[in-house]
């Protein structure tokens, strides 16, 4: 496997890719569709950049990607499709990435790792969990979303979650991905335009109508 890490690392330089995280995009976009021409793509935890580069190939000069990191990015060499933003996703509004919809929304963003395997898990599942919330803003109804999680244990209701919000939700793992590499990348497509929650009695807006007196 140590041969094949190196490949990928090699054609990156070879290709003019920021890094070899290229290759998973190129390999899920090659299975899935994820990404057409024309489209608007945000890029959720840009840096270094390199599916920023793929998704404007992909889209080609009538889309828009728009790349989003807390830490600044290198706006070298980009097509002038492609805005790069310094900032948390958490404090921006659809309006500060543009105002229309997306019709998909990448992530290969994951939390800094502490050694802790399972403490990894539970906040790479919780970026997860915050991207579904924000795409019921962010992505256009019919739109895709893939993110990038660490498997464990909150693995499978991620994806649960994530089914009743796309008509197809499934994990992935591409060929330049890390043998020993827990990530698992989830590709959503077809946006349902629901939050997919399942609901419970909080949820309910009006109370339980009593009865009127004198009904049987």
């Amino acid at each position: 496997m140590k041969e094949v890490q190196d490949h990928f690392f090699r054609l990156a330089k070879e290709e003019g890719y920021r890094s070899r995280a290229a290759y998973k995009l190129i390999d899920i976009d090659d299975r899935k569709r994820v990404l057409r021409r024309g489209a608007r793509v945000l890029d959720a935890g840009a840096a270094p950049g390199s599916w920023s580069q793929v998704a404007a190939e992909r889209i080609g000069p009538k889309g828009e990607v728009i790349g989003v990191d807390l830490k600044q990015i290198n706006g070298g060499g980009y097509p002038t499709n492609v805005r790069l933003l310094q900032a948390d996703l958490r404090d921006l509004t659809l309006e500060d990435l543009g105002g229309e919809p997306f019709d998909a929304v990448l992530s290969d963003m994951a939390p800094d790792t502490t050694g802790d395997p399972m403490g990894d898990h539970f906040r790479s599942a919780r970026l997860c969990h915050d991207l579904l919330d924000l795409s019921t803003t962010w992505l256009r109804k019919g739109g895709n979303l893939v993110m990038k999680v660490f498997e464990g244990a909150e693995y499978p209701e991620l994806l649960k979650r994530a089914s009743r919000m796309f008509e197809e939700a499934k994990g992935y793992k591409p060929r330049a991905s890390r043998a020993e590499s827990v990530e698992m990348f989830v590709v959503c497509l077809g946006y349902r335009g629901n939050d997919g929650r399942v609901p419970t009695a909080e949820d309910a807006i009006l109370p339980k109508r009593k009865p009127s007196k004198g009904w049987s």
